[in-house]
């Protein structure tokens, strides 16, 4: 049931557009999607059912996001296999580079410096990764409450991981998730190093002259 709800082209561009972490309307999904409002709604209705996302209201307006992470994280490994396998449907336009330089997966740092920033920590001993599994260290958790002040505290979660392996479909490698990638994300915004594009659907961030600078800082390119 997964599979095939996924599978249908407008449901797939839906659901691509709310890997934004952005809780997105109808009208605004239909666009994605390329289809009627009422066609939406129908999509919409079976994506709910399926648990793939959950709406939320907010006066007039009916707001649908992804319902969980792991949603988030089965979307970007659908989009690596597609473009390993040569099947990806890309829209080229002026966005196209600085999406696949940084965007948002769900609610945290993907594309080229979200792979870069993960490379840098595992050569500076801030996680353990073997294969797939990655573990925050103590000098880890040291580093970002120096620099970052993000403490482990803030990384508890009851259902998700502190660390999680993401395959990047741009990159084909593996960015940070997890709660921590989540915290990091949040903690660049805060800071206003990085800044997410406004536009409904978009995941490209965009970094600050001065970002680029503190983020090269602390997770400069490893030079493998």
């Amino acid at each position: 049931m997964v599979a095939a709800l996924v599978g249908d082209p407008a449901r797939a561009n839906m659901l691509t557009a709310l890997l934004s972490g952005r809780a997105l309307t109808a009208t605004e999904l239909a666009q994605e999607a390329g289809v009627t409002p009422q066609t939406a709604s129908s999509h919409l209705a079976k994506l709910e059912s399926g648990g793939l996302i959950e709406p939320e209201k907010q006066g007039r307006h009916r707001y649908y996001r992804l319902a969980d992470p792991d949603v988030a994280d089965v979307l970007e490994k659908l989009a690596g296999l597609a473009a390993r396998a040569g099947h990806m449907r890309v829209r080229t336009g002026p966005k196209e580079p600085e999406l696949r330089r940084a965007r948002i997966c769900y609610d945290h740092l993907a594309g080229d410096l979200g792979v870069q920033m993960l490379e840098s920590m595992v050569s500076q001993k801030l996680v353990r990764r073997r294969k797939q599994e990655i573990v925050l260290t103590e000098d880890g958790e040291q580093f970002l409450t120096r620099h970052l002040r993000i403490s482990p505290e803030m990384l508890a979660h009851p259902r998700r991981p502190v660390c999680k392996a993401c395959l990047d479909w741009s990159a084909r490698r593996h960015h940070l998730a997890g709660t921590l990638g989540a915290a990091l994300m949040k903690r660049f915004t805060e800071l206003k190093w990085a800044a997410r594009d406004p536009t409904p659907g978009s995941r490209v961030v965009n970094f600050s002259r001065a970002g680029e600078k503190h983020f090269a800082a602390l997770f400069g390119p490893t030079g493998d």
